[in-house]
Formats: C-alpha cells, sequence, structure tokens
C-alpha cells in the first residue's frame, strides 16, 4: 500500500533528488537516434558490445573490460577470481558493504568464501584498519563513496596509501565504483587517475546516470579473460545485451560530465537542511552527490511532518523514510537532474515550511 508521503511526493509539482522516474521513456531516448539496421550483440561479441568496453577500459585506464547484466554478478566474480588466484578464500570489505547487506550472501553461500569486515558500521575504512588484519587476505574491496553511511569518503591520500600497501603485500584491491562518477569531483580526479590505484573496477550504469541496468568489469588482459569464463557459467552471456549497451552509453555521454554540477548541488541542498531545527545531514558537507538526512525523531512522528510540507509547498522533498531505531529515522538524498529545474524560491519556501513546523512540534 503506497504511503501518504509517498502519495505527496508522486503528486508534488517538483522534486529535489533524482533524475526522475524510472519510466519506459528511458530505453526509448536512448534509442531515439540508433540506426535499427544496427547489428545486436550475440553472446558476449559482436561490435555494439566490444565498442563499448573498449571505450570503458579507455575510460577507466585498464587494459580491457567486459559488460555485466549486474554488479552483483561482476563483482562476486572478480572477488572469486582473485581468491583463486591467492589460493586463499577470504577477502576483506566495509561491515555495510553490498556484498554483506543486500546479496542474501551469495559470495560465502555460492563460492564459499569468508569476509573479514574493517571498520565500524559509522565511517569509511581508513589505513590503520587494513594494516591491523590479522587475518591474512586475497582481496580488499573498498566503495567509493560508502553509500549506507550517507556516501563518506576516505581521503585521497589515504587511498593512495591503501594502494601501496596492498601491492607490496600481495594483497588484490577492488573498486566497488558503482558511483566511481559521483566521486570524481570531490577527489579533483579523473576516473583513471582513481583506477590506477585498483586491480580491478567495477562501474554501475543505472546509479548515477540513469541508465536501464548493466555494469562494467575492468582490468587487466588476464584478468577479464578470466571474468568471461565466470560471466558465461553465471548465464551472464545472454544471447543480446544491447538494450542495456545502448542506453549505458546514451546516459553515460549524457551525464558523466554533470557530476560537479550535481556535486555542487548536493552542497547548496544540505545547506537547507541543516538550517532546520532537529534535521542534519550525514555528511555534514556532502562529498558527492549523495548524503543521508537524519531526524532524532521516531519515523512515525516525522513522515506526517514531510507529508504536509509537501502537500503545502508543491516541492516533493523525499518519497519514502527508513527507521534507525525507534527514537530516529533517516532517508537518503542522491541529486541528478532535477534539482536544478527547481525555481530556488520553491525551495526557500519549502525549508522554512519544514524548519518552523519542526520547532512547532519539537520545541526543545
Amino acid at each position: 500500500m503506497i504511503s501518504a508521503l509517498q502519495e505527496a511526493f508522486n503528486q508534488s509539482t517538483y522534486q529535489l533528488p533524482g533524475h526522475g522516474r524510472r519510466t519506459v521513456q528511458v530505453l526509448k531516448d536512448a534509442f531515439e537516434k540508433v540506426d535499427g539496421q544496427l547489428d545486436s550483440d550475440i553472446y558476449g561479441t559482436g561490435k555494439v558490445i566490444e565498442d563499448f568496453q573498449d571505450k570503458m577500459a579507455a575510460f577507466l585506464g585498464k587494459e580491457k573490460a567486459v559488460f555485466f547484466p549486474s554488479g552483483t554478478m561482476a563483482q562476486q566474480i572478480a572477488l572469486r577470481i582473485w581468491c583463486d588466484e591467492k589460493g586463499l578464500a577470504t577477502v576483506a570489505y566495509h561491515p555495510l558493504s553490498h556484498l554483506e547487506i543486500h546479496e542474501e550472501d551469495g559470495l560465502k553461500e555460492l563460492h564459499k568464501i569468508k569476509s573479514v569486515l574493517l571498520a565500524d558500521e559509522t565511517r569509511v575504512i581508513e589505513l590503520e584498519d587494513v594494516l591491523s588484519m590479522e587475518d591474512p587476505v586475497a582481496c580488499l574491496l573498498l566503495e567509493l563513496p560508502q553509500r549506507e553511511i550517507g556516501g563518506q569518503l576516505p581521503s585521497y591520500e589515504t587511498l593512495v596509501a591503501i594502494s601501496r600497501y596492498c601491492r607490496k603485500n600481495g594483497i588484490k584491491l577492488h573498486l566497488d565504483g558503482a558511483r566511481l562518477l559521483e566521486v570524481l569531483p570531490y577527489y579533483e580526479k579523473t576516473a583513471s587517475e582513481v583506477s590506477e590505484l585498483f586491480d580491478s573496477v567495477y562501474l554501475s550504469f543505472y546509479k548515477g546516470i540513469g541508465g536501464i541496468a548493466g555494469a562494467i568489469l575492468a582490468g587487466e588482459e588476464k584478468f577479464i579473460g578470466k571474468s568471461k569464463i565466470w560471466k558465461r557459467r553465471y548465464g551472464g552471456d545472454l544471447i543480446s545485451l544491447y538494450p542495456y549497451i545502448i542506453s549505458a552509453d546514451h546516459y553515460f555521454e549524457m551525464k558523466s560530465d554533470k557530476m560537479p554540477e550535481y556535486y555542487e548541488n548536493a552542497k547548496d541542498l544540505a545547506g537547507f537542511y541543516n538550517s532546520c531545527h532537529h534535521v542534519s545531514t550525514l555528511p555534514d558537507v556532502p562529498v558527492s552527490n549523495m548524503f543521508h538526512v537524519h531526524f532524532p525523531h521516531p519515523k512515525e512522528e516525522i513522515e506526517p511532518v514531510l507529508t504536509e510540507v509537501i502537500c503545502e509547498t508543491g516541492v516533493g522533498i523525499i518519497n519514502h523514510l527508513k527507521s534507525t531505531d525507534e527514537y530516529s529515522c533517516y532517508f537518503e538524498v542522491s541529486i541528478g537532474d532535477r534539482y536544478e529545474e527547481v525555481p530556488k524560491e520553491a525551495v526557500k519556501k519549502a525549508f522554512l515550511q519544514l524548519d518552523e513546523m519542526m520547532k512547532n512540534k519539537f520545541p526543545s
């Protein structure tokens, strides 16, 4: 059943987060100028897939790349390859890694790979966490940005130090770069400069840029050769992947250069949230185009407030809330094309209203 908050968001005049609704128009737009006589890819071969893979390998500064229908498939395969090469079925990553909390233990059940969890759930992995590992691991996975804690990031200097340590000690370093494009403005680096620190890199084509689905896995030629074999074993070589590839290419070209704009808009919007009574963002100043908004009150008390603000101002702040615990709640914000389309006066009005309502409801 749709919530009152979701209904208010759907009916609002403006929406602040994201690129827009995921409708079939996303695919229609991507194919609008595509030659209908273009040959399809077939089981992982053909110009349409091979050209795109070469393009992404060059963009990421790697020898080769392979297109996968999902990032879950790509990353499990990457870690399996590194474990097999080392002869050690143990990897390390953050406690809130996608592999740990969103994949039904796929890595453990399908590959019998054990995980070592580094850092605690409130912060990113630092060099000290890597240096203090007691168990040997074949591979270390770093997620940039760390989505489940508001898109936080380690410093670039930390990445360099971790990369040096891993190479010195024979540990492969894998980048969960689903949102890699979104962190480049903060680091002030190119994708290839960041990727050079890692042995393998995963990039998503629906997170951030708004494509249909799909992912790229990039690395050295030998590694990618092995990943193609595993892709076939996983059933990832569909007879044709061109709907995903063409849409990925289309939205990559359209959105990748807009990440600095999204980043600046995220910082702008976070400032509005932090100006409101009993509202705070994590991080306080975003380091990418995403952040979390926290309320020190139960979801049941905050949801009516947000619903009323949206209904009265016509500005869709957000469409869902999650409980942190019985006393607090939060939601995630990811900035895309829509924020720039909202009149600034409408944004200011919505947050003045939110501030006033929060003061009235929670005066202390």
